[in-house]
């Protein structure tokens, strides 16, 4: 298949035609632009008009609204007045899922119709059925003449459409061929081009949108290597659906949405939140400006060719590696989940204090323990200094820095099971001699900072040490890759090499595109550095060292790992954002679920405003809790609705009951 981006190793923008929405200009060389969606009903005109006036005076560049029905799709006319009347120009977005009526009234009145391809004109009824090639054309052709008319009237408005797949609102065609995957998102949206161009309208906008960032960013890559592969260049909206709310909802939206922009692929973006949309913006704008930062700063630079790249992109392997025993409880290997380590080397000096600040962080976390702790070498360590530490904490790195000598470090005085020693300069790994004499130390283990390029310069050497004895980690990284792509680089080398030793994945300084003193661009910074990385199969251990809190920085860590749905430590929660079609205050109903289900450890709980995405969205939910009616609660196990119509009073209530009667329920240590 056709490569999704121009380098894996390297940051260049992806190149697309621009598609005009009102008054601004989404793909080619215009800026990454910025969008939201309304969370007021779309019938409450003067709500609509006010939520849309704070949102563009926050930053947002297009406003999408619902039209779930003709009367909403009617409203628009009235929204768009105000809205000009108040000299705000805003490009607006009609949002349409089951009714291609209320797709012909809105067209009217906006810039740009969202339709979805798993519910516009096509069936989603949970039906198996073995399609024959005959009956999946006559579908086609059935798709066909109930989409063209909306694309002619576009075509003559001069208005754009955004094809947007959800992965959890597939047809039961698509269902059935392709099964619940990235490929069949992919497919589902390119039989919608296809009949768009037999028009000859282009003016179209992509979206592959997942609760699972993972699924999200692999369906990306298939639709953008499938439109190459048929000569298309539309540009891509990006977003992570139903994400949820506060830390968790950022890190997803950041895995997901980072990853692609920092391989070149995003024209337009939406952060998605269970919170008031205007806070979508602010952690959008990071987003974006980060991309672009990258892309600037690659701008005339070749495509590195230095690098082979043997991952498959498309679906998720995680890397192999030999096993790497760390002391008695902790091992690192293919079948683990990804160790966590904190960096306190601003608290070695005074052990004891060291000891306290690790036993306090200790106390705020659960599920969610500090595995490991990085110091700094210090000649008057000890052993007895660090008994105590040792009783906090799974092991110790003890980082040794180029001031130091070789020959005065004691590396026997050590409890060298759970120790590991990281030689942070690349001195050390041009000192052949010397890193061969310590590996023969009995039970020693090293983490190695380096480049990349020295294990081909090095190769003999790097296939003597012993890889059971030694991880991997970066230097700074090389000036010509984004962050993501010196470790892939590391990666592709260790593979090249036939080198089993596991990577341990860094966020600090150094690597970061543009790190700001405040705790949620740090969040954003190692969402993307990490999570893109783990949704990759890379990474078997884990540091937040910009965070200098230690239960924050370790919180953080765990949350990353869930997120990319490497490490399980909590309840997993899938949430809308809400909007004009929310059938009960998601907010707070989200928040109160939480209260009482937040230390069900494993279980997924899915809260959903309405039906059009919520049974196809719990795809990965044990658990759901969606809007069936006003005031009107259906709940579900899987896919499955097993209540109907519960009063929302007791609906909460209801859905503890039923986590219990499917043995799901624990109570709260």
């Amino acid at each position: 298949m056709n490569p999704y981006c121009k380098s894996r190793f390297q940051s260049f923008r992806r190149l697309t035609r621009e598609v005009r929405v009102g008054s601004i200009g989404v793909g080619k060389d215009n800026p990454v632009r910025l969008q939201s969606m309304t969370t007021t009903p779309t019938q409450d005109v003067d709500a609509t008009v006010e939520q849309s006036i704070r949102l563009v005076e926050a930053g947002c560049e297009i406003v999408r609204i619902t039209a779930q029905n003709v009367k909403a799709a009617e409203a628009l006319k009235d929204i768009s007045k105000k809205l000009r009347d108040a000299k705000i120009n805003v490009p607006l977005a009609a949002d349409i899922h089951f009714l291609p009526q209320a797709a012909m009234v809105a067209v009217e009145h906006v810039d740009k119709v969202r339709i979805n391809p798993g519910n516009y004109a096509d069936k989603k009824k949970f039906a198996v059925k073995e399609y024959t090639d005959k009956q999946y054309d006559d579908e086609l052709l059935r798709l066909h003449e109930s989409f063209s008319p909306l694309v002619k009237r576009c075509k003559e408005l001069g208005k754009s459409i955004r094809i947007g797949t959800n992965h959890g609102s597939l047809s039961d065609r698509i269902m059935n061929r392709y099964g619940d995957s990235p490929l069949g998102m992919a497919e589902s949206a390119l039989e919608f081009i296809r009949i768009a161009e037999s028009h000859s309208f282009k003016d179209i906008i992509l979206s592959m949108k997942s609760s699972n960032p993972k699924v999200m960013i692999q369906a990306y890559r298939l639709v953008v290597a499938k439109m190459d592969a048929e000569k298309m260049n539309y540009p891509l909206h990006l977003g992570v659906t139903e994400a949820g709310d506060g830390e968790d909802a950022r890190i997803k939206s950041s895995i997901g949405i980072g990853s692609l922009l920092f391989d070149g692929l995003g024209d337009t973006i939406r952060v998605s939140l269970t919170e008031d949309p205007v806070y979508e913006i602010p952690v959008a704008k990071d987003l974006a400006d980060k991309a672009m930062t990258l892309w600037n700063r690659d701008i005339g630079n070749p495509p590195s060719e230095k690098f082979s790249d043997s991952i498959d992109p498309y679906s998720f392997n995680r890397r192999i590696i030999n096993e790497f025993k760390i002391g008695e409880d902790i091992s690192l290997s293919s079948h683990q989940p990804p160790a966590v380590v904190v960096s306190v080397k601003s608290l070695d000096d005074n052990q004891s204090e060291l000891a306290d600040a690790i036993i306090a962080a200790s106390k705020k976390l659960i599920d969610s323990k500090i595995e490991g702790i990085i110091i700094s070498h210090k000649e008057n360590i000890s052993v007895s200094n660090l008994n105590n530490i040792y009783d906090a904490i799974s092991f110790l790195i003890v980082e040794i820095t180029s001031e130091t000598k070789l020959s005065k470090i004691n590396f026997e005085k050590f409890k060298l099971s759970s120790t590991i020693f990281l030689l942070g300069s690349r001195d050390w790994v041009r000192d052949e001699n010397s890193l061969l004499n310590i590996t023969k130390i009995k039970n020693i283990k090293l983490a190695l900072e380096i480049f990349p390029d020295e294990m081909i310069k090095q190769d003999t050497f790097f296939k003597s040490l012993d890889s059971s004895k030694i991880i991997y980690t970066l230097s700074n990284p090389d000036n010509n890759s984004h962050p993501m792509g010196s470790y892939r680089s590391l990666a592709e080398n260790l593979k090249q090499l036939n080198i089993l030793s596991p990577i341990w994945i860094r966020n600090t300084n150094s690597n970061a595109i543009s790190i700001k003193d405040h705790f949620g661009d740090r969040l954003l910074e190692a969402s993307i550095l990490t999570g893109s990385l783990l949704c990759d199969g890379i990474g078997d251990m884990i540091s937040i060292e910009t965070e200098p809190d230690l239960a924050r920085a370790t919180t953080l860590a765990y949350n990353i790992l869930q997120g990319a749905r490497a490490r399980v430590s909590k309840t997993e929660y899938v949430a809308c954002p809400s909007c004009g079609r929310t059938l009960f205050d998601l907010q707070s109903t989200t928040q109160r679920i939480r209260e009482y289900t937040n230390h069900l450890k494993g279980v997924t709980i899915a809260v959903m405003g309405c039906i059009v995405n919520g049974p196809g969205e719990m795809a990965d939910a044990d658990f759901g809790y969606v809007g069936g009616a006003p005031g009107k609660i259906n709940l579900y196990v899987g896919k499955n609705c097993v209540r109907f119509n519960i009063p929302e009073n007791e609906a909460v209530d209801q859905l503890i009951n039923l986590i219990k009667e499917e043995g799901k329920w624990v109570e709260e240590p």
